[in-house]
């Protein structure tokens, strides 16, 4: 199995030797919900989980994302010291596959926190008002992985393909963070927070103009890089696909495109101001919110959410039966009805 198919030798998939090729993509829909029903089987699930929404939740995940995302949930049970594993424990463990693992520990500064909520309150704004784009799922100001914050965003159903509309409002998105900072802190107080944003934008607009022919100036014709090309034999060579008037051409059209999605988010976080610094300021009281609470705080409306976790972690309690209807074992499901071993 390889994932690099257009380096194999020729020779090789001749016919009478390896002529037959089998693509294993990831799995849809109705994939994953079977998938995770084989993962769930030795595992206590609660009656209130729903493993299609689940699925529905987790497009792109590969069989081996899916069983990572049950141990992930089961071990977050484990410690939390509950008999079955609940919607609350799945959806802390998708969040934890997908955006990394929280790092509570890290000490933000006032101001970063500030900066951080501004910054991810103007990715969340853009990306409920331009066209066509993916429902936002959840926003963190909370350090995950290599990020201070987070805005997730989840398409309602598997995507195979994108039009020019949504990839012009994602380019907005990505530079709503930027011109956020920009707005509110002005111009010399901008941090470096966006280089991922400014990157990733790049890449699509530069796909854009070179794969996709969405440039009217170089047209319908597919440019490679300029670059050096190492084989399978470690042999280094230059390689001139494009001349360069063609490449002054196309980083003049990327730049164009990055400036339309740019002046886009400027637009919309000027005339949602407001909203913005509501969501802006939720996020500073509440840390994450998710794609409905995003919603109410942009209302003005308050949240009704229990009293957060304190802060200093309580050690793990022993197993106890479990009255709450909601987390019982769902039939069928878990360690075949064993009762818990006392700490």
């Amino acid at each position: 199995a390889t994932n690099r198919p257009d380096v194999l030798d020729p020779a090789l998939l001749r016919p009478g030797r390896f002529d037959r090729q089998i693509v294993v993509g990831n799995p849809d829909l109705g994939g994953r919900e079977k998938i995770l029903r084989v993962h769930t089987r030795n595992v206590p699930v609660a009656q209130g989980v729903d493993l299609k929404t689940i699925a529905r939740g987790t497009p792109g995940f590969s069989g081996a994302d899916l069983a990572n995302l049950v141990n992930e949930a089961a071990l977050l049970a484990a410690r939390r010291g509950k008999r079955v594993v609940t919607n609350k424990e799945f959806e802390d463990a998708k969040d934890k596959v997908m955006m990394g693992a929280e790092r509570r520990s890290m000490v933000m500064s006032e101001s970063e926190k500030q900066l951080t909520a501004w910054h991810e309150a103007g990715h969340a704004v853009v990306a409920l008002i331009v066209p066509e784009s993916d429902p936002v799922h959840k926003a963190t100001i909370i350090p995950r992985g290599r990020a201070l914050g987070m805005v997730m965003q989840l398409p309602e159903s598997d995507r195979y393909s994108m039009n020019f509309t949504q990839m012009t409002s994602r380019l907005a998105v990505m530079m709503g963070g930027r011109v956020a900072e920009e707005l509110h802190f002005g111009k010399d107080k901008v941090t470096s927070g966006a280089s991922s944003d400014i990157s990733a934008a790049t890449r699509l607009a530069r796909m854009m103009v070179t794969r996709w022919g969405y440039s009217d100036e170089l047209g319908y014709v597919s440019y490679g890089d300029n670059g050096d090309d190492v084989f399978l034999g470690m042999q280094v060579g230059r390689t001139q696909n494009v001349a360069e008037a063609t490449a002054q051409k196309i980083d003049a059209e990327v730049k164009r495109l990055v400036d339309l999605g740019y002046n886009e988010a400027k637009r919309i976080l000027t005339e949602h101001a407001e909203p913005h610094r509501l969501l802006a300021e939720g996020l500073l009281e509440y840390e994450t919110l998710s794609g409905d609470e995003i919603a109410k705080v942009m209302r003005g409306e308050k949240l009704d959410r229990p009293e957060d976790t304190p802060s200093t972690p309580t050690p793990p309690t022993p197993a106890l039966p479990v009255t709450d209807e909601d987390e019982s074992p769902a039939p069928g499901t878990g360690w075949g009805g064993a009762q818990p071993q006392g700490a």
